[in-house]
């Protein structure tokens, strides 16, 4: 049987035309943070989202319903959990963030990262 969807999908950019928005300026805490998304696959259900993002410097506040893992290609950022310790990421470091995340992107250097998104 062939499949109508191929199985391997690369990560092509050259190929996806990308989205352009920001975070809610109610949610902004410093800069003029500004994001760029490339997304290179989703699920049919729609509940699973892969792809590339990437942002100007800034600040804002984030909460998370949905399970997200990172991998940073380039840039830094500081993530601050509330009531966690913050942390540091830069090129080479991959994360999850969990349902339940309260807290604040800072965006150090304009960050790129690969992600993929599984939503509730």
């Amino acid at each position: 049987m062939t499949p109508t969807t191929p199985t391997l999908v690369p990560f092509d950019l050259a190929a996806i035309t990308p989205e352009d928005d920001a975070p809610p300026a109610e949610k902004i805490l410093a800069g003029q943070p500004t994001n760029r998304t490339w997304i290179v696959d989703e699920s049919a259900d729609g509940k699973t989202i892969t792809g590339v993002w990437e942002s100007t410097p800034g600040s804002w506040r984030a909460s998370y319903e949905e399970w997200e893992f990172c991998s940073i290609l380039s840039g830094a950022v500081v993530l601050h959990p509330d009531g966690e310790p913050s942390r540091r990421l830069g090129p080479g470091d991959s994360f999850v963030i969990r349902p339940g995340f309260d807290g604040v992107w800072e965006v150090i250097e304009t960050v790129r990262k690969l992600f993929v998104i599984r939503l509730p």
